[in-house]
């Protein structure tokens, strides 16, 4: 850990330029506002929408207009406390919530400010200026925004908390899912962490579909009871699941837990599909009376995903397969980007 005293004047930062344009590179350090602590960033996770920032110079709908730091799965440690003194002291172990939530024209549910229209996120282009994200050494936070950490909890592992945190929310919308049959399609690093989180949570049967066997061998790490190939559709449709998670965010995914879900059952949607129409047999879903449940990002299951991750009873450590110091950050993409072959790929800005 450095002293703040001693911090440079700039770090080195993953910064996405636009379409096929990502660099590793200095960008200057300012000063904290009052209510923002500085955290000397260990671990950072890439994400889907980090990719699509550099593969497709947007996300969704959010394209890039300026260059942007990205990053939002972060965790470090406090180096200078908040001047207003809110928030955790020097030295205190923390991962970070990096949604902002924000009201606007449209209305949501007060309970669930995921929802909220004006929300912004760490290293999203949604906005304009940008929200840049956390990709670099040292990173000015509000303090709203930090968990403490257990220091039972390992740093690498606590790098899951924001994806498990997506994956706790997703289950949650899901229901009940002690003793039932669940269907998981699309086995990356959300859908892993969904598997983790159902099979905490006591379902009987965990079936996992993807298309490579190296995800399908990570689901299985974590709970799942069956693994079935993507293109086995006949095997899909078989299982009947009460529950399904769809998490590889394609209509051909969408359409294997339609079909894959029992009559009356409900499918979870947490994998973002494009914008604009999709393929899908919706008929099925209407004939069928299946629930199809939208899930988006999370609110406060971050602390129970900390306390569940610190206690060793969410397991869920195999998502994590590799790991690239900074100065490596674009080899560290490009295995990020290789879903055969990689779950959660993480940033090391220590080394």
């Amino acid at each position: 850990m450095t002293e703040y005293s001693v911090l440079p004047a700039s770090a080195l930062a993953v910064v996405a330029h636009g379409k096929g344009d990502l660099r590793i590179e200095d960008v200057a350090l300012t000063q904290p506002r009052s209510d923002e602590a500085v955290v000397e960033i260990a671990y950072g996770g890439i994400c889907g929408s980090d990719l699509h920032y550099w593969l497709h110079g947007a996300a969704g709908e959010s394209t890039l207009k300026d260059p942007m730091v990205l990053g939002h799965e972060v965790v470090g440690t406090v180096v200078r406390a908040a001047a207003d003194g809110t928030g955790p002291a020097d030295g205190t172990p923390v991962a970070v919530h990096p949604a902002t939530p924000a009201p606007g024209t449209a209305r949501y549910p007060e309970d669930r400010p995921n929802l909220s229209p004006g929300c912004t996120y760490l290293g999203s282009a949604a906005r304009h200026p940008h929200t840049d994200g956390a990709f670099l050494r040292y990173a000015n936070l509000p303090t709203r925004m930090l968990r403490t950490l257990p220091r039972m909890l390992p740093l690498r592992r606590a790098a899951l908390v924001e994806p498990a945190s997506v994956a706790w929310h997703a289950v949650a919308r899901a229901g009940h899912v002690r003793g039932k049959s669940v269907l998981v399609v699309g086995c990356g690093p959300i859908g892993a962490l969904v598997v983790a989180v159902i099979k905490r949570a006591g379902a009987a049967r965990i079936t996992a579909v993807d298309m490579h066997r190296r995800p399908l061998e990570i689901a299985a790490a974590v709970g799942a009871d069956v693994l079935l190939e993507a293109s086995d559709t006949t095997a899909i449709a078989a299982i009947e699941a009460d529950i399904v998670v769809e998490s590889s965010g394609s209509h051909y995914g969408l359409a294997s837990a339609i079909n894959g879900a029992v009559r009356g059952g409900r499918v979870v949607m947490v994998g973002l599909l494009p914008s604009g129409p999709q393929p899908v047999a919706i008929s099925l879903a209407i004939t069928r009376e299946l629930e199809l449940v939208g899930s988006f990002r999370f609110n406060d299951e971050i602390d129970e995903v900390i306390d569940a991750l610190a206690d060793g009873s969410l397991y869920a450590d195999p998502v994590l397969t590799h790991e690239y110091a900074l100065s490596d950050g674009l080899e560290a993409f490009d295995m990020a980007s290789n879903s055969a072959a990689s779950g959660k790929v993480l940033l090391n800005f220590l080394t």
